[in-house]
């Protein structure tokens, strides 16, 4: 299964990604190799996992349906038709006004990876989340370390702009990094949620539970459905390809 290509015109979502990138280089490259490592000889930090995963989770079809989906004979009555798009689609599936054309399964739309977050890139936008988490983290404590323990830089190195205002761009990585991983921490407990109950955030938001009372699912089955497989280990790596579970639509009415 091929990787393919989703790419979305969208000038604002281009702004927001452009914005997270700035503050992932900011925080990643630019506060260690230039203020941080200088006091110690070590090389400078690989964010390659985390921007991987943002590039991936952008540029990832998040399960778009084709123009006219094959419907097979034994699962037309899961599909329903689109008010939008005058399209056939599964139920559980959403038109997003953003991008124009229904998403599987799909979560929501954000703008800050410029793109739908639905059933073929849930997991990619998860793993953003928890490596995004990690790089937060180890920003803070790099910026606590260098605050409260490193000497401040050799006053040889003082004639250049970003020794002489050190701390001030200490202070912005710090800032930075508290705003950036309470965000990404609050969004993913929702998706975790999300997940754990078997429901997308446009079904809690408009409280459309189809069929509520399904039998609820094992959170290994759940999980396993989003990422692709059962290999836990695998639900951190984002350098894969995602093979679907072929799981039908009407699974959960089956105990």
């Amino acid at each position: 299964m091929g990787l393919q290509i989703h790419f979305v015109v969208d000038p604002q979502g281009w702004c927001c990604m452009g914005m997270i990138i700035f503050v992932w280089l900011y925080n990643t490259l630019f506060i260690p190799q230039i203020i941080l490592f200088p006091h110690y000889e070590e090389g400078h930090t690989s964010a390659a996992a985390i921007l991987f995963s943002l590039l991936r989770a952008s540029i990832a079809d998040p399960g778009k349906l084709p123009e006219r989906p094959k419907i097979p004979l034994t699962e037309r009555e899961f599909w329903e038709l689109c008010n939008k798009c005058n399209m056939m689609r599964p139920k559980r599936s959403h038109h997003c006004s953003r991008c124009g054309h229904c998403v599987r399964r799909m979560d929501h739309h954000c703008p800050w990876i410029n793109n739908c977050v639905g059933e073929d890139n849930h997991w990619l936008f998860l793993q953003l989340c928890f490596y995004t988490q990690l790089l937060s983290s180890y920003t803070l404590i790099l910026d606590f370390c260098h605050y409260y323990y490193f000497l401040p830089l050799k006053k040889v190195n003082w004639d250049l702009f970003v020794f002489r205002h050190e701390l001030a761009l200490l202070r912005i990585s710090t800032f930075m990094g508290i705003i950036m991983l309470g965000g990404i921490s609050g969004l993913f407990y929702t998706q975790l949620m999300g997940i754990f109950t078997d429901t997308t955030s446009i079904e809690k938001m408009s409280n459309c539970y189809e069929e509520i009372s399904r039998p609820p699912k094992p959170w290994q089955q759940t999980f396993s459905e989003v990422f692709g497989t059962r290999w836990k280990i695998l639900w951190f790596i984002p350098f894969r390809q995602r093979q679907p579970l072929r799981i039908p639509y009407h699974f959960a009415n089956h105990v």
